[in-house]
This record gives C-alpha cells, sequence and structure tokens, in this order.
C-alpha cells in the first residue's frame, strides 16, 4: 500500500481485497451514498468523500494522519482478506459466495453499531437510511458537512415525544433504553471488547429490544468480536438451503467476514433481507 498526499487528498495505492461499492452498500452501514463516482459518508464523527479506480481510492480532503488514525483502521486495511477467504474459496460449496471478493468489515463505532442494527429490526435498508439521518440531523453535533451520530448522553435525555420526529415507530423506546444504560455506564460498551463473545453478548441482551441478532451486530461491526455470526431469517435460510441449517466450518477469524459475504450473496440471488 502506498499512500500520497496530493494537495488537500489523499491517494492511497495498491490496495487489494477493498471494492468500495460492495463493501458501503452490502447493508453493514447506513450513512453512504453514492453519486457519480463519488461515495460520501459520515463515520467516526467526520465526513468522508472518496472515489477508487481499480486499486486505487482518492481520499478527499484527507491527511496521510487521519487516513492513518482514523480511516486505515475503519476500512480494516491491516488485514489481510485475500489471505483470509482464500481456504473459503478452496470450499466448492463456499466458493460461490465469496468468489467476487472485495468486502471488508468497517469498524463502526459502537454505539452508532447497537443503534443503527436496532433501528434494522423489521425493517429495509432505504428506510432505516432515512431512520438514522433524521437521528443524526435532530439530536447529533453539527460537523462540517452534516452531523455526527448522537452520542448516548444526547439521546438519554430524549423522551419517545421526541423521538417521533425521526419516525422510527417501536423501535423509539429500544433507542432510548440503549442510550439511558450506556450514559449511565449500566452497560460500558468499550469493556465488551476484552471479554468472551457469550459473556459479551449476555451485557448486550440487557438491552430492551436487543436480542441474539442485533447483538451479534453489535458485537461484530462494533466491537470486533471476530467470531460472531449474525444470522437474520434469511441468512438461516440460506444455511439451510445449502448447508444444512449449519454454519460450515470455517477459521475462527472468518466467519463473520462470511457471514457478511452470505447475506450479499442472499441479496443478490433474490432472496434480500432488510438488514446484515
Amino acid at each position: 500500500m502506498h499512500v500520497e498526499q496530493r494537495g488537500a487528498d489523499l491517494l492511497v495505492e495498491n490496495i487489494d481485497g477493498l471494492d468500495l461499492a460492495r463493501t458501503l452498500d452490502c447493508g453493514q452501514a447506513f450513512r453512504w451514498t453514492q453519486k457519480d463516482g463519488i461515495w460520501s459518508g459520515v463515520a467516526c464523527r467526520r465526513l468522508l468523500r472518496l472515489r477508487q479506480t481499480g486499486r486505487w481510492i482518492l481520499f478527499f480532503d484527507t491527511t496521510p494522519e487521519t487516513f492513518e488514525t482514523v480511516w486505515k483502521p475503519y476500512f480494516d486495511l491491516d488485514r489481510d482478506y485475500i489471505n483470509l477467504l482464500s481456504p473459503i474459496a478452496q470450499d466448492a460449496k463456499l466458493f460461490p459466495i465469496v468468489a467476487e471478493g472485495g468486502i471488508h468489515i468497517l469498524r463502526q463505532e459502537p454505539f452508532e453499531a447497537l443503534c443503527s442494527f436496532l433501528i434494522s429490526q423489521n425493517n429495509h435498508i432505504p428506510r432505516i437510511k432515512g431512520i438514522i439521518e433524521r437521528l443524526c440531523e435532530n439530536f447529533g453535533d453539527p460537523i462540517p458537512g452534516g452531523y455526527a451520530f448522537p452520542r448516548p448522553e444526547q439521546l438519554a435525555k430524549c423522551t419517545t415525544e421526541d423521538l417521533g420526529v425521526i419516525r422510527s415507530g417501536f423501535r423509539a423506546k429500544y433507542l432510548l433504553d440503549a442510550a439511558r444504560k450506556v450514559a449511565s455506564g449500566q452497560i460500558d460498551l468499550e469493556s465488551l471488547r476484552d471479554l468472551a463473545t457469550d459473556e459479551a453478548r449476555g451485557q448486550l441482551l440487557k438491552i430492551y429490544g436487543v436480542g441474539v441478532k442485533v447483538a451479534d451486530c453489535t458485537l461484530w461491526y462494533g466491537l470486533g468480536h471476530l467470531d460472531a455470526f449474525p444470522q437474520d431469517v434469511w441468512i438461516k435460510r440460506i444455511l439451510r438451503e445449502r448447508f444444512g441449517g449449519e454454519i460450515p466450518a470455517l477459521p475462527p477469524d472468518a466467519a463473520g467476514i462470511f457471514q457478511q459475504y452470505l447475506f450479499d450473496y442472499a441479496r443478490k440471488t433474490g432472496k434480500e433481507s432488510a438488514t446484515a
């Protein structure tokens, strides 16, 4: 990987195994949009615009320091996805699912991941994106070019009536309970990184509205638990149809990555789900 400053922008060359379109539009994050080949989104309390051509990506208005400390971890660029997926691709049953490659797992802020997947329940992606944008516009801090995701302390002060403006329906009470438990310290999200996955999941299940799937999404996308394997009804259906209902044998650090490919495969084969 070669990084070169070009005026206010940063050109990152020789990136293997990352396809922005597949990564940013595969149901794992909901604040990214694409227009005229340029992706725009807010993550890590910053607005980022990017454009990809082959194996290079232009990060607009980005310094090398910001790339190293913020965007390199966010896009998980230190992980060798090609080698990680190689043993999976050698299995004839698994190969069609991972054949295209290109998907990286975004390392999202834990509270944003938790709230995003609470919102995702019984929902579809365009509506999820709308709810999240209204949540940020009404309750998040303004940043250059947009709004940050609200902090737990900001949401904890709200009522269900306050959240009526985001039109999230029954999910509003889930968001408030999550915010209050996190803001009060009852649930310490950062501490869950170091717990065993089962124990961390148990903590998240104490939040009203959090089931196993939402907990696993939070553990995987927000807290880096590599063995989490979020399953919705569509993932379970694909597993039944192709693998007898069982999760195939996978390298421990590739299970969640395979889940994301499985979800993307489900969408492309006509079994589209609401969320990842």
